[in-house]
């Protein structure tokens, strides 16, 4: 899973680890077996930045994992450790490209050109990269699952968010694209949008976020739409609801509703 060493995805690794999955192996990003082999604890193969804080997190997790310190913007390291997770436990059965950052940003102060660019490679780019060196084997065995994180900021643009809205819409209509191209192969593709869950990234939001989430509770709702094969999820349903309504707002409200709206603060390490 990428991301791993904090947040959405270290709350999904925790609950793999400790209660398995309907698969037997849980891999780089994924799940390794077939839904007629018993439950049993799962062998994680775990993808970070942070080195020290995924390897502390491998250390006290039950069982034994795999991590891969690597930036998810590195497509060659990305499929150096796919390739070296096929070599040891095979082709996974689920594949969730979980790692984004994001940041406030104003298209008119020159200095967020960086931020603008590192928010839509890591986002965007970074999941094309962690599913592009496992579809040819899921092709060849005819079987698969692709999860992609999204986000209900990726519903409509978000003003001081102008980067991280971005990405999100395009990752919502990437998956929903790659869906489609996998739809004769056996591959699923499953776009997870979640609301506001508790995360180190959240916690930065000067802002009230609804229908907050702990992360756990999240990744626990995460893990059972997975296992169900959903095409398209929001979590929790109240922002489901919400999104919808977004969905529908003629864009002259839109536009005196959120002219005000709170936005993250800019200049947030990356």
């Amino acid at each position: 899973m990428t991301g791993a060493s904090s947040g959405i995805g270290e709350a999904l690794a925790r609950h793999y680890a400790a209660n398995g999955a309907q698969y037997d192996t849980l891999g780089i990003l994924g799940i390794l077996g077939t839904p007629d082999t018993p439950v049993t604890p799962a062998t994680l193969g775990l993808a970070a930045r942070r080195q020290r804080r995924l390897f502390d997190l491998v250390a006290e997790l039950p069982g034994v994992h795999a991590p891969y310190p690597l930036d998810v913007a590195d497509a060659p390291a990305l499929e150096a450790a796919a390739g070296d997770f096929i070599a040891r436990f095979g082709c996974p059965d689920i594949v969730i490209a979980n790692a984004g950052i994001s940041v406030g940003t104003l298209t008119g102060e020159a200095e967020d050109l960086p931020a603008f660019r590192r928010v839509l490679e890591t986002n965007v780019l970074g999941m094309v990269h962690t599913f592009a060196p496992f579809i040819q084997a899921m092709q060849a065995r005819g079987s698969g699952t692709l999860v992609g994180i999204a986000s209900v900021a990726g519903i409509r643009g978000l003003p001081g968010a102008g980067a991280y809205s971005a990405s999100k819409a395009a990752v919502i209509a990437y998956l929903e694209a790659l869906r489609v191209e996998l739809r004769s192969s056996g591959i699923k593709v499953v776009t997870l949008t979640p609301g506001y869950i508790a995360t180190p990234m959240t916690a930065k939001n000067p802002y009230p976020m609804p229908f907050l989430l702990p992360a756990d509770v999240a990744a626990r709702r995460f893990a059972r739409t997975i296992a169900r094969g959903t095409r398209y999820a929001v979590i929790p349903w109240q922002m489901g609801l919400v999104a919808k309504l977004l969905r529908l707002l003629p864009n002259p409200l839109f536009d005196v509703l959120f002219a005000r709206a709170g936005r993250k603060p800019r200049g947030l390490d990356l």
